[in-house]
């Protein structure tokens, strides 16, 4: 990656542009791609983007358009910071513009909702003549609303390819922003995904006021549940350990700077679903994520009691109350169950 290079960013949310902003700090010429005419116009000619982060000044190093090609010629790098949903028609829309050298990155925590894939298999299919294996993972605990402030942030980039994953590690490592690597895609992708579903339950608990305990039960019980799916689905345990697993849940789940908490505490004020995403404004990862991961626990056979009854809550209209009394309820386990089997055989001969 050349010392300075310009790197397109898709799109202009709020992470988006904390991105963009970062580059813009390492020296780098920030194209931001954006389908909302007015916004391109709001960023080119005032330097804000007031919509997402209202209080940022942006720098003069970032050039918004609406123009996928100009956002994508010339460009070492580019990094997607689509919604989930969205990911498909980004892809096929940048595939026709992107150099088969440029380093591309997403950024981007969920799953297609039809498919179930994640969004390295997403781009993969739209990317044609690109090697999937080349493609980068962005994830951590990182408030954009921190990151464009400058605040001290630690993420992890992952890819199959380690010199990939460096180039985009150089690409944005900056005193506030500290990047490692990760060989773990498929373990970086799940835990970025799957914590929105547990920050919803938190912004739940919280609203009701069930207290520090019951919270500290849900973010450990919660981490289980992802390490559990994620390696079913070919993840390393050990990243779930990391800023992708322990440390982006415990910073979703605690912050109110958090969509999926505001939303869950918003839920617990009796609002609807559909009240609930509409006061928020912007994509709620977590409500689609947990129907995907409801599906990929019946898929692979794997208990997900949490997931389980966060679905009850969010799509057949269970009471909230009910659902913790539920998981209460349940019969008795191992704590580290399937786990870590081998070190649970110290107990073999008192059975």
């Amino acid at each position: 990656m050349p010392k300075t290079s310009k790197t397109a960013v898709l799109v202009a949310g709020s992470w988006g542009t904390a991105i963009a902003s970062v580059l813009a700090d390492n020296g780098h010429q920030v194209a931001l791609w954006s389908r909302n005419k007015d916004q391109v116009e709001e960023i080119n000619s005032r330097h804000r983007n007031h919509r997402f982060l209202p209080n940022a000044i942006l720098s003069e190093r970032i050039r918004a358009t609406d123009s996928m090609e100009e956002a994508l010629q010339a460009a070492d790098a580019v990094i997607i910071v689509a919604p989930s949903a969205a990911m498909r028609d980004v892809a096929s829309q940048m595939q026709p513009f992107l150099s088969e050298q440029t380093t591309v990155v997403h950024a981007t925590k969920g799953f297609e909702a039809g498919s179930l894939k994640r969004m390295t298999e997403v781009l993969s299919d739209e990317l044609k003549g690109y090697d999937a294996n080349r493609i980068v993972v962005l994830s951590g605990p990182s408030h954009a609303e921190e990151v464009i402030e400058r605040r001290p942030t630690t993420v992890v980039v992952a890819s199959i390819d380690k010199n990939e994953a460096e180039k985009a590690q150089d690409l944005l490592i900056a005193p506030y922003f500290r990047v490692y690597t990760n060989p773990d895609v498929v373990g970086v992708e799940v835990g970025g995904a799957l914590k929105n579903i547990i920050a919803l339950g938190a912004g739940l608990s919280d609203g009701l006021g069930f207290g520090d305990n019951a919270k500290a039960a849900l973010l450990t019980r919660g981490l289980a549940e992802i390490a559990r799916l994620g390696t079913a689905m070919g993840a390393n345990p050990l990243t779930f350990s990391g800023l992708a697993g322990i440390g982006d849940l415990v910073v979703t789940c605690t912050s109110q700077h958090s969509r999926n908490w505001r939303a869950g505490s918003l839920l617990a004020q009796g609002l609807s679903l559909d009240e609930v995403l509409s006061r928020m404004g912007m994509v709620v990862e977590g409500v689609k994520t947990t129907q995907a991961a409801y599906r990929l626990a019946s898929q692979y056979e794997i208990a997900m009691p949490i997931t389980s009854e966060l679905h009850h809550v969010l799509f057949d209209g269970k009471e909230p109350q009910l659902a913790v009394e539920d998981l209460m309820g349940r019969g008795r386990t191992h704590e580290i169950e399937d786990l870590a089997e081998p070190f649970q055989n110290g107990w073999a001969d008192q059975e």
